[in-house]
C-alpha cells in the first residue's frame, strides 16, 4: 500500500465551497494518472452553526462541530487538515491545540497567492464575511507580509457583500456575480492593487461571470496550492 500523505478536508461551510475545493485540488495537482493525485477525505457537514452569527450575533458556537470533524479526519488516517472556510479560521487556535495534525492556514495561503500573482506589498482589497472582518483574521497576517488591507464599507457589507454570499449558499450563483464584481471594482478604484476573495463563497460567485481585469487572490485555489505543497513537497 502506498504511504502517500492523506489530506483531510473539513468542509460543508458551505457545501459547494468544499466540493469546489476538492475539484480545484484535483485540477491544480500536477498529475498524469490517477495514482499521481493526492489521497484526500472530505468531511462535509453543513450542520456546523453559522460562523459569522456565532462571532458577531451570539449564535451557536461552531467549535464542537468543528472538533467533531477534526476527530473524524484524524481517525480516518489523515496527515494534515485543510478548511475551505475563511471564517472558521476564527477558531484556528483551539482547533490546532486540540489536534496533532497540522492545519493549513487559509490566510497564509492567501498571502502566498498574492506573491504568486506578482505582488510583494502595497494595498490589497479584502472581500470577506462580516465575521472574518470583525475577527481581523487577515489584516495583521497580511500586514506582517507587507500588505495593507482595504475593506468594503459597512453599508456595502450589509447591502451587497453579505446578501451576495447568501445567494451563493442558496445555489443562486449567477445572481451573485454582478454585485460581487462591483465591490471588487470599487476596491480597485479606491487604490487596491489586487483583491483577496477572503470567503470561499465569493470565488464561486466571481467565477460565474467574465474574468475581472485585475489580480484576484482566490482563497479556494490558494488553499488547494498549499495543500499540494504539503502533500508533494518536492513537486
Amino acid at each position: 500500500m502506498s504511504e502517500a500523505r492523506i489530506l483531510g478536508v473539513l468542509g460543508g461551510m458551505g457545501p459547494l465551497a468544499g466540493a469546489t475545493f476538492m475539484q480545484r485540488l484535483t485540477l491544480l495537482t500536477p498529475a498524469s494518472r490517477d495514482q499521481d493525485h493526492i489521497p484526500s477525505i472530505l468531511w462535509s457537514d453543513p450542520r456546523v452553526p453559522d460562523r459569522t452569527a456565532a462571532r458577531i450575533a451570539g449564535g451557536e458556537d461552531p467549535l464542537p462541530w468543528l472538533m467533531r470533524g477534526l476527530r473524524g479526519l484524524e481517525a480516518a488516517g489523515c496527515g494534515a487538515i485543510a478548511i475551505p472556510c475563511n471564517t472558521a479560521h476564527g477558531w484556528f487556535e483551539p482547533m490546532q491545540e486540540a489536534t496533532r495534525l497540522p492545519i493549513l492556514h487559509i490566510v497564509h495561503a492567501a498571502a502566498d497567492e498574492l506573491l504568486r500573482l506578482g505582488l510583494t506589498g502595497g494595498t490589497v482589497g479584502l472581500m470577506a464575511t462580516k465575521g472574518t472582518l470583525a475577527m481581523r483574521l487577515y489584516q495583521p497576517r497580511l500586514e506582517a507580509r507587507g500588505f495593507d488591507c482595504l475593506v468594503p464599507t459597512e453599508e456595502e457589507m450589509d447591502r451587497i457583500v453579505m446578501p451576495s454570499i447568501d445567494l451563493v449558499k442558496a445555489n443562486r450563483i449567477s445572481e451573485s456575480y454582478a454585485p460581487l464584481a462591483e465591490i471588487a471594482r470599487r476596491l480597485i478604484a479606491r487604490g487596491a492593487k489586487a483583491v483577496v476573495l477572503g470567503c470561499t463563497e465569493i470565488p464561486l460567485g466571481i467565477a460565474a461571470g467574465p474574468a475581472l481585469p485585475f489580480p484576484v487572490a482566490d482563497t479556494i485555489d490558494a488553499l488547494a496550492r498549499a495543500s499540494i505543497a504539503w502533500a508533494k513537497p518536492a513537486a
